[in-house]
Order: structure tokens, then sequence, then C-alpha cells
């Protein structure tokens, strides 16, 4: 098995009003809050969303440990400016139009792309993984190509919007896949192959910089990483950990695969994107698509069909026991997606599945 991959985690949050649970524009507010608290934040496309960054990790424990106090911390932030946080992919209520965050890059976006930027306030999680070199980064993409519907599948948290459910798991998945440069990525021969096709991105206007490529995996630009970015935000930080782990066991295993000279399985896109729609369509519940295989199976054995490919890797790590028992309590439980369904098919109250994802937000950060 290749040495084990250092880890780290972006998470983007949304802020609502504390009684309505609409959407509010406060992110600027609350990130100077948080800076005097020494807390870093980003502010995101639009101004009700902000987003944290982990440090560099090789453990699982502390990882969690991490995710916990960022979250209790940005919680309280949000709270001192009459705001609350939550670990939502959309906004199960929304405006009309979401205010576009006043920044000069921000505010181009906004002019070029239109309503794809306005009707935005999608909240995603992002993995790097630690790579040796950006030619590297490309092949271990097309190694873990195959395994981003599984990854969306696990971690949907997204079903509830404007008050009434999506008929998806994952909603977040299908709107994003608008933009021009998003969702499954290409298969690259090289890190040549991956540079042209960011430069026809470029030329044509289809992007207006690097970092709009906004594929569900690709070599960061910022760091000496693989960056995964197919997932909504978890609604709990055991599932930020569990998605995080199971990244970092499968870049593990591409590398060990990349050394012995084995290319990764060249799965057309029609076939990857429909292994998309049926994670994004149910989630933890009914069937997926096999990308590879082409076969249709239960979600659960697609997840354990990573489970078991990422064995040797989870085993180095020390982290085979805290993935069984989490996927194990959230095929029991529910990730946000079916937790969010639930709340509102109790009593129809939005105002239920807002309580239901703040409740999960702060889940074990105490």
């Amino acid at each position: 098995m290749a040495t084990s991959v250092t880890v780290g985690v972006e998470e983007e949050f949304l802020l609502v009003d504390p009684v309505t649970g609409a959407p509010v524009p406060k992110n600027a507010e609350v990130a100077q809050t948080a800076e005097e608290g020494g807390v870093d934040l980003q502010l995101e496309l639009t101004s009700c969303q902000v987003e944290t960054s982990t440090d560099v990790h090789s453990d699982t424990a502390a990882l969690l440990k991490e995710l916990a106090q960022l979250r209790r911390d940005v919680a309280v932030c949000a709270e001192r400016n009459d705001a609350r946080l939550l670990a939502v992919a959309i906004p199960p209520t929304v405006p009309e139009r979401f205010p576009v965050t006043d920044t000069p890059r921000y505010q181009r976006i906004a002019r070029e792309f239109g309503m794809l930027a306005s009707e935005q306030g999608l909240s995603g999680c992002h993995v790097h993984v630690g790579v040796p070199d950006r030619e590297v980064a490309v092949q271990v993409s097309n190694h873990l190509r195959p395994w981003l519907p599984v990854c969306l599948a696990l971690t949907a948290n997204s079903s509830i919007y404007h008050g009434a459910e999506t008929g998806y798991a994952s909603w977040r998945s299908i709107l994003w896949r608008r933009w021009p440069s998003a969702g499954p990525p290409p298969y690259f021969d090289s890190l040549d192959d991956y540079e042209a096709m960011v430069e026809m991105l470029l030329s044509s206007g289809n992007i207006l910089d690097r970092k709009m490529v906004y594929w569900d995996i690709r070599p960061s630009d910022s760091f000496p990483t693989v960056e995964v970015r197919v997932s909504d935000v978890p609604a709990t930080i055991a599932e930020s950990a569990l998605l995080a782990t199971l990244v970092q066991a499968a870049a593990m295993t591409a590398l060990e695969s990349i050394e012995k000279g084995e290319r990764a399985p060249q799965v057309p896109a029609e076939v990857l994107r429909a292994a998309y729609w049926n994670a994004a369509r149910s989630g933890l519940d009914g069937n997926g698509l096999d990308p590879v295989t082409r076969r249709v199976a239960p979600v659960r054995a697609l997840i354990a069909g990573l489970r078991r490919h990422t064995e040797a890797a989870l085993d180095e790590l020390g982290a085979r026991s805290f993935v069984d028992e989490t996927i194990d309590s959230v095929l029991r439980r529910g990730n946000g997606a079916r937790r969010q369904t639930l709340a509102l098919r109790a009593r129809g109250d939005v105002a239920d599945v807002i309580n239901e994802l703040a409740t999960a937000t702060l889940e074990g950060c105490s």
C-alpha cells in the first residue's frame, strides 16, 4: 500500500434568519466576527454563505476534532450577528434572488453568468488529498472518478427546496451542473490533456479564471492536492469525516495502482452522468448504477463496494472501525436528505426542516 496521504476539508454553510429560516446576507459580518476571534472564514459567491477550511491532517480523529471546533465557533459567530448556521446544500426556503458577495471577482461572475449566480446558494464539501505532483493528480482523479456517484449518494443533503420535496436527495447536484464547467469530470490522458481543456474553457468564455474549473474532481491550482468536490455539505461532522476518510483511502489505493502501472477504467461520460443522476435522485435509498460494470445495484451495495475497495488503505490509516461504524449509523439513521424529508413529512412545516438541520449541524460538536 502507498504511503498515507494527507487530507484537508472545506465546508460551505448557509446563514439563515433564526426565526424564519430564510437566507440572510450577513457573510461579511460573520466573517469579521470570526476574524476578531481568530477564526479564518472565506466568503462564498452569495452573501448568505461562508466557508471553513481545516488544517492538513493524516489522522481521522484529529480531523473530526477540528471540524467540530470550526462548526461550533462559526455557529457562535453567526448567532452574534442574529443569524443561524446551517449545514445544508440548498436553502429549504429561499428568496427570489441571492445577493452576490460584493467582491470584484464575484461581481464579474454575476455580470457574465446572470441568474446562475443570483440563483445560487449551493453549499458543498471539498476534500483535498495530497499527491506528489499535478501529473499524478490527473491520474489519481481518473481512478477516483468512478467512485464519485457513491460519495454523492452517501452525503446527499438537499432534498427540500422552496419549502417542498424536490424528489431528489441531492437537488444541489442537479442545479450545480448548469454551470458549463461543473459536474462529472472528463477522463484525461495526461496533465497536458487537462491543461488543453482548461485553456479551451478560458478562451471560449465558459470560465473566467482557473478557479471556475468546477468539475467534481480536479487537480488543485492552489495546493499540491487532488480536490474532490462532488459532495453536498454533509449534515454532520461525522459524515464529513467519513467522506474525507473514504476519499483519502481511495486516493491511497489509486496511488498504489498507478505505481503498478494500472490505468483507471475509462468510464464514458454518458455512463458517469447516468450514475450521477441515480445518486442524486436516490441518495441512500433505492438503486444506483455502477459506472464500471454498468449494472444497477442497491445504493447500499455500491457503498459496500467502495468500502471493500479501500479496505487495505483504511487499515493502514487505522480508520476501519470509524468508517464501518459511521456508515452503519448513516444507513440506519439517514443522511441529511433523508432527515430533511422525514422532518417535512411529519407535519408539513418547513420550520421543522430548519430545526432538524440546525441540530444536525452541531451534532457531536459540544
